[in-house]
């Protein structure tokens, strides 16, 4: 046991937490192959089980079978289960149930909570770590519940609606995108209330567990108390909703004339922000995205490769990666050398962390889209990379091409999802190690760029 301990500290926290995901998908694989998992009579190969346990942790959504027709009701509780492990977080489960039993969090736990929540500071993260899962838990009852009694007339018995209810919450809560009926929402797109309730529980999951820790805090205070909401939160907001609105625009605009010509104006907004929430990691639809054209493909593609907010359920570069990256560049237009937002300083090692991010990402969405395009040559250019932006992102929409990929197909898109899962920035120190510093500097000289 001693030996295993020194084995451990070896190893950085972020190397740690990349491997308790890989142990994850493992459980998950094993959870989702337990007796009575499967309708009778239902065979999953080995591959396709892979993968759906791989998107079920990465809270992805892309699966190459039909959830509904595949899994029973036993099934559906287990796949519940996984993705709450993805979407919350391996380390925040674990640490909630911890502190259910009584446990004392010690020093290197807290290290591996603030590794898996991208947190700066250990200062109260045991806490943060509780008022997330209870909100989390609460916002998915709630949101089941609602679900469970608007959709009990649709359903023979309580419990089917239930079930069903419970699983829409969930699924839309962690931004997972599965649905039990392989059609997605497409049932209910003329049915506002569930869009709605729907997208509210998209953006809940999606805008960062730190903001909504913060409205929490801010909504509970005492009146007379001053409350200053952190940047993170600052930035985090304004750069979700502006994206929202860029893309609900942007796809209003864009099949007003072709797949929304001829529907009420009604049904083109709701159409246009249900998608555009969506996008950014939910991947549920209530319209068929084949239809769409190839410019609303890449905008989509676009949403889902910046993703959703540091610190919650979704992937992606992170709705902060691109703040920063823009306001850097509003800077350097300045001739600034710093960057201010809302009376605050951004660090420069932030920078440096954003641009790192959409530099890998991009290479490694255009190396993944080469070997697709090897690979799985006979499928479109535009839907293989609408397959890669919506695994990168953890989002989980498709242009139908997922169970038509090639074995190497679906391997590069099961790394995507783990990667966008686990996030850059960790998968980048993962495979840095530890760090170790100089104790001499070199002389600086100029390089000429641009």
């Amino acid at each position: 046991m001693r030996n295993h301990r020194q084995t451990i500290k070896r190893f950085t926290p972020v190397q740690i937490i990349v491997f308790y995901y890989f142990l994850a998908i493992a459980f998950s694989f094993l959870l989702l192959n337990i007796p009575g998992v499967y309708q009778p009579g239902v065979e999953v190969k080995f591959i396709d089980s892979l993968f759906t346990s791989v998107s079920a942790v990465s809270v992805t959504g892309l699966t190459s079978i039909t959830i509904g027709d595949t899994y029973s009701s036993f099934g559906i509780i287990m796949l519940m289960i996984v993705l709450q492990l993805g979407g919350i977080g391996i380390m925040s489960i674990g640490t909630f149930f911890w502190l259910m039993m009584r446990k004392k969090i010690g020093m290197r736990e807290r290290q591996l909570i603030m590794a898996d929540q991208n947190q700066y500071s250990l200062a109260d993260i045991v806490q943060l770590i509780r008022q997330i899962v209870v909100l989390i838990f609460a916002i998915e009852l709630i949101g089941g519940l609602i679900f469970t009694l608007y959709l009990w007339k649709d359903f023979e018995t309580f419990g089917e609606a239930l079930l069903n209810g419970l699983f829409m919450a969930v699924s839309a809560t962690t931004n997972a995108g599965f649905d039990l009926t392989g059609m997605s929402l497409h049932m209910y797109f003329n049915d506002y209330f569930i869009q709605l309730i729907t997208m509210i529980l998209i953006v809940l999951g999606a805008i960062g567990f730190p903001v909504l820790v913060e409205v929490r805090m801010y909504l509970s205070r005492n009146r007379k108390e001053n409350f200053r909401f952190s940047l993170f939160t600052k930035i985090t907001t304004i750069t979700f909703g502006i994206l929202l609105v860029f893309g609900a625009v942007m796809v209003f605009i864009l099949e007003s004339l072709n797949s929304f010509k001829g529907m009420a104006f009604h049904e083109k907004v709701f159409a246009s922000f249900f998608h555009s929430v969506s996008s950014r990691s939910a991947g549920l639809t209530t319209f068929d995205v084949t239809q769409f054209s190839d410019a609303t493909d890449i905008v989509l593609s676009t949403l889902m490769f910046i993703g959703a907010s540091p610190s919650s359920v979704g992937g992606g570069i992170r709705t902060t990666t691109l703040a920063i990256a823009i306001l850097f560049l509003i800077s350097f237009a300045r001739k600034q050398e710093v960057i201010h937002v809302f009376n605050r300083r951004i660090k420069l090692v932030d920078v440096f962390r954003s641009y790192a991010v959409i530099l890998l990402a991009g290479f490694m969405v255009m190396a993944a889209l080469i070997i697709l395009l090897i690979t799985d040559s006979t499928l479109p250019a535009n839907a293989l990379l609408f397959e890669i932006t919506s695994a990168f992102g953890t989002c989980g929409m498709s242009l139908g091409v997922t169970p038509k990929l090639s074995i190497i197909g679906k391997v590069i898109i099961m790394i995507l999802m783990f990667i966008g899962r686990v996030g850059l920035i960790s998968f980048l120190l993962t495979l840095g190690g530890r760090t170790k510093k100089p104790h001499y500097h070199y002389p600086e000289e100029r390089v000429i760029i641009g």
